[in-house]
């Protein structure tokens, strides 16, 4: 049975975020997935399934071998106002955490990288054109006491025909702010290389006004139901989580 549950893991990061998020990505580093994303003979679980090339630049002074990137995986569903994806395309989150020289706490964000996903059931006059793509706004924090398990700050692009390129639910000075909270217990999906798994909700955030849509924005917002207020939106999701220390990260890293 364990054998089994690590093919499924490895199938679904190295499937589905490798496929997935090559198809459009949004990051602070590099634009596309690792072509070395991939399942290993025997189906184990494979530190190659998450990629570290958005590993940040570490903060002057501070040690490599006491400094560690951290990779998170998330497989969502999504509620933001009349939008409601059951199965959002999947999303990597690359973060740094260590001491400070001045034997403070340090974190450094990376990158969030993530695909468009098609809205089936987009209200007219949308359609099945719709897609959403995540994307980073400007604030995160990762650090965990493992029932808050990170904050996370994000717009959403709406990708269509009709709209301008730059139109997104939220902005970096009204993002939608997630703050995860961790549901049941944590999972070790694999000591060597480590990869956990846990799941995480939010259903307190607000969804915010369109921005960047053009003539269009104010029927963006009716028809999508935008702002919505706490309550009105939420997102569930099974997060894999993996970590190596800057003194062992892959060549090229």
């Amino acid at each position: 049975m364990k054998q089994r549950t690590r093919c499924r893991v490895a199938v679904a990061l190295a499937g589905g975020t490798a496929a997935a998020l090559i198809a459009g990505t949004t990051t602070t580093a590099a634009a596309s997935m690792p072509s070395t994303a991939r399942t290993t003979a025997g189906c184990g679980a494979d530190p190659a399934l998450f990629d570290f090339r958005d590993c940040p630049a570490l903060p002057a002074g501070a040690d490599p071998a006491k400094w560690r990137c951290e990779v998170f995986v998330m497989h969502s569903s999504i509620k933001l106002g009349a939008l409601d994806i059951r199965t959002l395309a999947p999303m990597a989150a690359t973060n740094a955490e260590g001491p400070l020289p001045d034997g403070g706490k340090g974190q450094v964000f990376g990158g969030l990288r993530a695909g468009p996903t098609r809205v089936d059931n987009a209200p007219a006059p949308f359609g099945g054109a719709l897609r959403l793509l995540p994307q980073y706004a400007g604030f995160s924090d990762f650090y965990s006491d493992g029932v808050h398990r990170g904050a996370l700050d994000m717009k959403f692009r709406l990708q269509h025909p009709m709209l301008d390129e730059h139109c997104t639910i939220g902005a970096d000075a009204d993002p939608v702010k997630l703050r995860f909270l961790q549901d049941g217990t944590t999972e070790w999906v694999s000591k060597e290389p480590p990869i956990l798994r846990f799941a995480v909700h939010d259903t307190a955030f607000a969804a915010p006004r369109s921005y960047g849509c053009g003539p269009l924005g104010k029927l963006v917002d009716r028809r999508l139901g935008l702002p919505a207020p706490s309550g009105q939106s939420k997102i569930s999701a099974t997060a894999f989580y993996t970590f190596r220390s800057y003194d062992r990260l892959p060549t090229g890293s």
